[in-house]
């Protein structure tokens, strides 16, 4: 029996959820919430350790990527398959930095949601084909972005895209730090953006 937890804000959408997966044999839906918050309130009250968490992205008050992390820090067994309409590559990218093990949009049927929640439960993650598609983009660089930089500024892009520090992305490249900001600033410039997160949007929705 999977234990499966359910947080989203839009009631119709969690009460048809709910009803489909709980006609299901071998899924136990126990518990349903709006928030992180009032997912935060019940489990001061008691203690439950869910199979898998069903969490949408955009929620009232913390954010449902802002709450994987809530959630790993108390239950980290817990698998979370994240459940949005958001379908941006910065959205996905940062949701499976974070700790979720798949993404789906709501772009589903009843069907396609009850499988995902047994794949992610065996083991072998979900994600539906367009965001497979935007994952796979990530880690082969677009030409579009990169065609007016140099092969030196597009390893600094993907160090930067992998999360590394300046120190660490000096040491991989072996090139010192002054070099690294220098590199950052000309590709900023070419590319006529002023931080990481526009970096990061410029180069999943190009």
């Amino acid at each position: 029996m999977i234990k499966v937890l359910i947080i989203e804000d839009d009631i119709i959408i969690r009460k048809n959820v709910v009803h489909f997966l709980s006609s299901q044999d071998y899924i136990n839906v126990f518990g349903e919430f709006s928030s992180i918050e009032n997912f935060n309130a019940s489990v001061c009250e008691k203690e439950i350790s869910p199979d898998v968490v069903l969490l949408d992205i955009v929620l009232p008050g913390l954010s449902g990527i802002e709450g994987i992390r809530f959630i790993k820090d108390r239950y980290p067994k817990t698998l979370i398959l994240m459940f949005s309409v958001m379908d941006d590559g910065f959205s996905i990218f940062r949701s499976l930095c974070e700790g979720a093990i798949g993404y789906i949009t709501k772009e589903f049927t009843m069907e396609s949601l009850r499988d995902a929640l047994i794949d992610v439960y065996e083991g072998r993650g979900s994600m539906s084909p367009s965001i497979a598609r935007k994952v796979a983009e990530y880690f082969h660089p677009k030409k579009k972005l990169s065609e007016s930089l140099t092969t030196r500024e597009v390893d600094v892009v993907n160090g930067i895209l992998e999360g590394l520090s300046y120190k660490l992305l000096a040491s991989k490249l072996e090139i010192s730090i002054d070099t690294v900001r220098k590199h950052i600033k000309n590709i900023y410039r070419k590319l006529q953006i002023n931080s990481k997160s526009q970096l990061m949007s410029q180069y999943f929705n190009n």
